[in-house]
């Protein structure tokens, strides 16, 4: 096996982790007992979509797809901080 066959072989794995994680992650958004559950949900998802956009980006060797990544982790993280100001505001009760 040559390099280009391993670097293939790693993205394509890579990838595949990545989706059967994106699978749980949208079962967990569908059936989330609560709203903090939904919310960690489609946090995940967006950072599992992420990581997919930077593998893709090493796999075909274009690193304009690095910057979406990036992009969206970072709509994911203030997100994330939005929401936990919404519950620190309201008062979480469970």
């Amino acid at each position: 096996m040559s390099i280009p066959d391993i670097s293939s072989a790693a993205s394509s794995i890579a990838l595949a982790m990545l989706s059967i994680a994106l699978l749980l992650a949208f079962i967990r958004l569908a059936r989330g007992p609560t709203l903090p559950d939904r919310v960690v949900a489609l946090d995940l998802i967006s950072i599992l979509t992420a990581g997919s956009a930077a593998v893709y980006a090493v796999a075909a060797e274009q690193p304009v797809y690095l910057d979406v990544a990036l992009v969206l982790a970072l709509i994911s993280f203030l997100g994330t901080v939005a929401f936990a100001r919404y519950l620190e505001r309201q008062g979480f009760n469970e």
